[in-house]
């Protein structure tokens, strides 16, 4: 992955891939997006009760769909996924397009994620789990992507003589892009990340200002910085990448707005914001024609 200024977005998987799902993809393409992602969960928020499609058999129609546009998620986590399991599909997804694959990984957190695969009684990893299933899963699935045999015996993974031939197109592996704020994921993606991931600092999504969160995130990027000192790694090589729609900022409210919010937060240090793709009568509603115009001129604007 290469350090530039680059514009993504996010296609949230709600739409049957005959019905709508496939134009937008190759829409995407057409736009001129970098990438277009899609999220790693099995019901999320208030589109529980509507379609919502798998992750990876999403990205797999989408590679078939498309050619030149990165493809990924933002983001996978360890609440319903095994290391195994995972690398098998990435390496076949990764075939598939061609090497155009991203795998954004993060700690995952509360919700359905959390509660869906446990039983009666059975709580939810606390947080210190979570961070414990992550330092675990990373590594794992970074030997998994590399090795063509892997055996790991560990108090929360096992795998026997694991399997993966031919590996990935990409070499060594597709690159992971960690969400992390926390000192224990910041870590996780100065060693093993080709990419970190933010969506700002959730506490000021409500009742903060975009001044606030601007300063937020220059805190996480400076603790990236110290995180990458720590396991010896300069993080200015990692891209950075901002996922919108969680900060106070509005940037798809207008042409001009997310002109001024791009030139932000490109300056911070970031080097690809994604957009969600608009969804009406949603937290991501917003106007087409602005979001295509974004898409298509906004980069040329900021110089």
């Amino acid at each position: 992955m290469t350090s530039s200024r680059r514009l993504s977005t996010v296609i949230l998987p709600i739409h049957r891939w005959n019905d709508g799902g496939r134009a937008l993809w190759t829409r995407a393409e057409h736009l001129g997006f970098h990438a277009a992602y899609t999220y790693d969960h099995l019901a999320w928020r208030t589109f529980r009760d509507g379609p919502w499609f798998g992750a990876i058999p999403t990205l797999t129609a989408a590679a078939a769909a498309t050619e030149r546009m990165r493809l990924g998620t933002l983001v996978t986590s360890p609440n319903f996924r095994h290391p195994v399991t995972l690398a098998k599909e990435l390496i076949s997804l990764d075939d598939i397009s061609d090497g155009r694959v991203t795998l954004g990984i993060g700690a995952g957190g509360n919700g359905f994620d959390a509660t869906t695969l446990r039983g009666a009684g059975e709580e939810p990893w606390t947080p210190r789990e979570r961070a414990d299933h992550f330092d675990a899963f990373v590594p794992l699935l970074d030997r998994l992507l590399r090795e063509p045999s892997v055996t790991h015996e560990g108090p929360l993974y096992v795998a026997n003589e694991a399997r993966n031939i031919p590996g990935c197109v990409q070499r060594p592996r597709v690159p992971f892009a960690v969400a992390a704020t926390g000192p224990r994921g910041l870590k996780l993606a100065a060693r093993y990340g080709q990419a970190w991931v933010t969506t700002g600092d959730p506490k000021l999504f409500e009742a903060g200002t975009p001044e606030q969160s601007v300063a937020a995130l220059r805190g996480q990027i400076e603790r990236l910085g110290e995180a990458g000192e720590a396991v010896g790694r300069d993080t200015q090589e990692l891209d950075k990448i901002l996922l919108t729609g969680f900060t106070p900022d509005r940037p798809l409210t207008s042409f001009d707005a997310f002109v001024d919010f791009a030139g932000t937060h490109f300056a911070l240090g970031f080097t690809e914001i994604v957009l969600h793709w608009p969804v009406p009568d949603s937290d991501f509603a917003a106007d087409e024609a602005v979001f295509e115009r974004i898409a298509t001129e906004g980069l040329s604007q900021l110089g």
